[in-house]
């Protein structure tokens, strides 16, 4: 009740100035209590966001910890209100580094300490849920058709090099090659390295490693820079595996490889979403001037 009148006292007392809502005045207060001191919010990442990101780490999360590890991150990635609504959502801080790797083996330290900031478990690409998915190839062009999106869950610094890039060994003898491809090739311009993705439909098996190795292999000697660009790294993703499989597994490969699961938006918020079929009967009917067929 006092808040309520508080809210209507300043709306008269300041026309025109907005932002005295009541909802409004309950967020300030819980900043306040959250952040309680002047230099708790000006010398802090929250203290340079705009109003709209602070009332979502106010919604979304329940502790200063947590509240100050996305502002630091939103500040400095720039990151729009949608932005840092997807990386809560998401889980961004529990699953950042949390991937299986072999990367304190694989590589030097502190470089792999840099590369396991790179990957984390699992990865929500949730635009698959909007697509029919079929095969390797099927999604792989989902993921190329929402490139942003794609990029967006992959990471900050993430750059897309291109889809299905063909590798070329020659024999040494000039006479032959063998080809490959890699699901998708990127580079990380903030750690200066290729990064290798392979997508698995189905659960992870050993042999997976043995292929990405080889990728990995490949482009380190032949698009890498010694000297300026920090060794290359592949990232398995599947939709299952047994985490001490992937453990042994990874213990016998020498290329530094990540193994992490993926999905698609889950079923029960796909549930509510509208059908390829009805989004295509809206469309339409906005086209043609009529209302949709259940009369919305």
């Amino acid at each position: 009740m006092v808040v309520t009148r508080l809210a209507a006292d300043l709306g008269r007392e300041f026309p025109d100035q907005r932002g005295w809502s009541r909802t409004n005045l309950l967020y300030m207060r819980k900043a306040a209590e959250v952040w309680p001191t002047e230099s708790a919010i000006v010398q802090q990442a929250v203290g340079r966001l705009p109003w709209g990101h602070v009332t979502v780490l106010l919604n979304r999360l329940d502790t200063r910890a947590e509240r100050d590890w996305y502002a630091e991150r939103a500040a400095e990635g720039g990151w729009t209100r949608n932005v840092l609504e997807h990386h809560i959502k998401a889980g961004l801080r529990a699953s950042l580094g949390a991937a299986r790797t072999n990367f304190a083996t694989a590589l030097d330290s502190p470089d792999s300490e840099l590369a396991q900031q790179l990957v984390k478990d699992p990865y929500v690409f949730e635009h698959l849920g909007l697509v029919e998915q079929q095969s390797e190839r099927d999604i792989e062009q989902a993921l190329m058709d929402r490139l942003q999106a794609t990029l967006l869950e992959l990471g900050r610094s993430m750059a897309f090099i291109g889809r299905q890039v063909r590798l070329v060994v020659p024999d040494g003898t000039g006479t032959d090659v063998d080809e490959f491809y890699v699901d998708m090739l990127f580079f990380h311009v903030e750690q200066l390295r290729y990064v290798v993705v392979e997508l698995k439909v189905g659960r992870f098996e050993p042999a997976h490693l043995g292929q990405l190795g080889t990728y990995v292999a490949i482009v380190d000697d032949q698009y890498r820079r010694t000297g300026i660009h920090a060794p290359t790294v592949g990232i398995l993703l599947c939709t299952g595996k047994n985490g001490s499989t992937v453990r042994y597994s990874l213990a016998f490969t020498s290329a530094p490889i990540a193994v992490a699961d993926y999905s698609g938006l889950p079923a029960d918020a796909r549930a509510g979403l509208p059908s390829t079929e009805e989004l295509n009967a809206i469309i339409d009917a906005e086209l043609e001037g009529r209302p949709p067929l259940d009369g919305g």
